[in-house]
């Protein structure tokens, strides 16, 4: 089984019009589908850094003199830049997306699919689990996270069902909370709104919200002037905060203007209207459908 798919991969590598001499980022590398497809663009002078804070994507290093795979988390990626003195690059690319590899290994706990126990979490080391965030946080905080992350219709019932029920003894696994939720939900969207609820937990255990915001700042003073930020995004709420970053400069979607009533913004839009996956792509590969592509060039 393939340990990931890359999702708009002609679309990603074309939107960061590669210079074959110069520097890229690949800030997810997964299964190196994306970095692999970057270096056959890339000529002798050519530099390719990756980015993975999980360990099973060390495996998956790519044995070429100019690539190196650093396990951490985007979020700090210019400081590991700066570290390894690379101050500028060409281009940066991200697909947001959870990996196929997480998905489908029940141990992870990324999907209701599976009896595994709630872990969810991106980089084993890191304390927050989904079993955490399910036991204990209050009722309110956890409410909040559902409607916020996961746009759960009557989140607030949700988590105090949850609530009730761990009174009675730990939710440890996928299997104990589906036995809780399965009731409250219709079953003609139930898978909808069980993905919801487990994206919600996701996010909050990855804290991937705060680490996309981390990361697009960064990647501003980590540009070279007219180098490309290729984004690629599964939902709502990272589209919005990329579509944002774009057009005012900031994922909160304040306009800033100067003194003459100009938007003062770090990027132009490469493509006005987002780029999706073909219908071909979609049935190949059923994960790409969400998928959401923006590019943005350093001004």
């Amino acid at each position: 089984m393939a340990y990931h798919v890359p999702v708009l991969l002609n679309e990603s590598i074309e939107g960061l019009d590669i210079n074959p001499s110069g520097t890229y980022v690949d800030l997810t590398f997964g299964g190196g589908g994306h970095s692999r497809a970057i270096l056959q663009k890339l000529g002798k002078k050519g530099r390719l850094i990756a980015f993975d804070q999980d360990e099973d994507a060390l495996k998956n290093a790519l044995d070429d003199k100019r690539f190196m795979l650093i396990r951490g988390n985007f979020r700090y990626f210019r400081n590991f830049l700066r570290y390894h003195g690379v101050e500028q690059v060409n281009g940066i690319l991200a697909d947001l997306g959870v990996s196929s590899h997480h998905l489908d290994t029940a141990e992870r706990g990324f999907s209701f699919r599976f009896e595994g126990p709630l872990d969810m979490r991106m980089n084993r080391n890191a304390k927050l689990t989904g079993q955490k965030v399910i036991n204990e946080y209050s009722e309110e905080r956890l409410a909040n996270i559902l409607k916020l992350y996961g746009e759960v219709k009557g989140a607030g019932r949700v988590a105090s069902v949850i609530v009730r029920e761990r009174s009675k003894g730990s939710i440890d696994n996928a299997d104990q909370l589906l036995e809780i939720l399965k009731p409250l939900i219709p079953f003609k969207i139930q898978n909808k709104v069980l993905a919801q609820i487990f994206q919600a937990i996701r996010i909050e255990v990855n804290q991937e919200m705060e680490s996309l915001k981390e990361m697009l700042e960064s990647s501003v003073k980590s540009l070279l002037p007219g180098g490309r930020l290729v984004i690629i995004s599964y939902h709502s709420l990272e589209d919005r905060m990329v579509k944002n970053f774009f057009r005012y400069g900031n994922v909160e979607g304040t306009d800033n203007m100067d003194l003459m009533g100009n938007r003062n913004v770090p990027f132009e839009q490469v493509n006005r209207k987002v780029i999706t996956p073909s219908d071909d792509e979609c049935i190949a590969n059923n994960r790409a459908r969400s998928a959401k592509l923006r590019i943005g060039r350093k001004l």
